[in-house]
């Protein structure tokens, strides 16, 4: 009598499974919690455009006309270097050209056929901002300038920027005609501001970025040891605030006073940029616009933790079936969520988490364990912070007449 109740109870797993699968209500797609909207900063700019960053995420944090094209002067040097430190090697031998020596000032005084090691070169193009510095750099790296541009434009594109056109390796002023229409030497605050923190949060060569950036003053020989230089740098952000670790300035005539800068306090990474902050002899325009920046990101925006511990969701299966302990049969899939990677965000006061999951309404069986089936992403104003996969946290098998036959002769077989 006991061994043909555990049958039964088999053969009844087996009608359940059936029940449960077609008879799951759909579940919703994704479930969103709404955040706060925040009040605009009460300052002013000099800056025709401008924008202050979370580093770590990209967030917009304060924008202004942060989308507008603009020239961007010697900021351009910042992908220049970055560049040339990704593809070259610090101790390759670079030779002054023709085209090189005929750059306008700023410029080191390059004579044709000199040579320099290229580590030493980057100072001077950092430190120094020098123009004839440029483009023996980047005919090092590419052969020309045309192809340094070409290779400035594909990082840009790689790095997120849709609105920057690179056609020299030092920002002077340029423009030219691209299938027919007219593309100046230019970017918006924010993707410059994006090309910083590349450069000081993700790039491979961050380290040697931030060395080169944070030098006070550099001094160096050419190769033949004929004539010494000395670099000094123009970033005074790095002696007037300590928390700032890099930055790049900028004039030319069409583009005014530009600067772009990056800062971390208190385990926050602010990225910042200026465009058209000024003309002659407002140049201090940008140092009071740049204090003004961080001291409201400082102020307004702090770490907070986000918690999310590893958890395990359920959804209805369409022709599948999952098989539990003691032989009990669901018609559900289990998905884990995984724990998020990084749990601190920055964010201002009153703003709130969004979290919105992307799980289609049932899965259709069979389903592999590991499977990615879905995504939580998490929000702040807007801005995506974090995103974690959904996984498959168990085998789903197809629902056929023989597999659950099958199974309830496994079953039988256990008695």
């Amino acid at each position: 009598m006991g061994r043909f109740k555990k049958w039964s109870a088999a053969a009844a797993a087996v009608l359940i499974c059936f029940l449960e699968v077609f008879g799951q209500p759909a579940q919703g797609a994704w479930r969103q919690n709404e955040g706060e909207e925040r009040q605009e900063p009460d300052f002013s700019l000099h800056a025709q455009s401008a924008v202050l960053l979370d580093g770590d995420t990209g967030r917009i944090l304060y924008g202004k006309n942060e989308n507008e094209l603009r020239p961007m002067a010697s900021t351009t040097k910042i992908m220049t270097c970055i560049l040339a430190l990704e593809k070259g090697n610090l101790k390759e031998t670079v030779r002054a050209s023709a085209k090189a020596t005929a750059q306008p000032k700023v410029h080191l005084g390059v004579r044709e056929g000199e040579t320099f090691l290229l580590e030493d070169l980057l100072y001077s193009l950092m430190l120094e901002s020098h123009n004839d510095t440029a483009v023996m750099i980047a005919e090092q790296i590419s052969g020309t300038t045309e192809d340094f541009a070409r290779e400035m434009n594909r990082k840009a594109a790689d790095i997120g920027c849709k609105n920057t056109y690179f056609i020299t390796p030092n920002g002077l002023d340029a423009s030219e005609k691209v299938d027919g229409e007219d593309k100046i030497h230019g970017t918006t605050a924010v993707e410059l501001a994006r090309i910083m923190a590349y450069c000081v949060n993700r790039s491979p060569k961050r380290e040697e970025f931030l060395k080169i950036t944070q030098t006070e003053s550099y001094q160096f020989m050419d190769l033949e040891k004929k004539r010494s230089f000395r670099c000094v740098n123009h970033n005074a952000l790095l002696s007037m605030m300590e928390e700032a670790i890099s930055g790049k300035t900028g004039f030319t005539g069409e583009a005014g006073y530009t600067y772009v800068g990056a800062v971390e306090s208190e385990g926050r990474s602010f990225i910042f940029a200026l465009l058209g902050c000024g003309w002659p002899p407002n140049k201090t325009y940008k140092w009071s616009d740049a204090r003004k920046l961080l001291d409201y990101g400082k102020r307004e925006y702090q770490l907070k933790t986000l918690r999310q511990e590893p958890l395990t969701l359920k959804l209805p299966l369409t022709g599948g079936f999952c098989w539990e302990e003691e032989g009990e049969v669901t018609g559900q899939a289990e998905l884990l969520l995984e724990e998020l990677p990084r749990r601190e965000f920055l964010m201002g006061g009153g703003e709130k988490v969004s979290v919105l999951r992307y799980l289609p309404k049932s899965l259709e069986a069979p389903v592999h364990k590991g499977e990615q089936v879905g995504r939580v992403e998490y929000r702040i104003g807007g801005w995506l912070v974090a995103c974690s996969p959904v996984y498959a946290a168990r085998d789903a098998r197809k629902l056929t007449l023989s597999a659950c036959i099958r199974r309830g002769m496994e079953l039988f077989l256990k008695i």
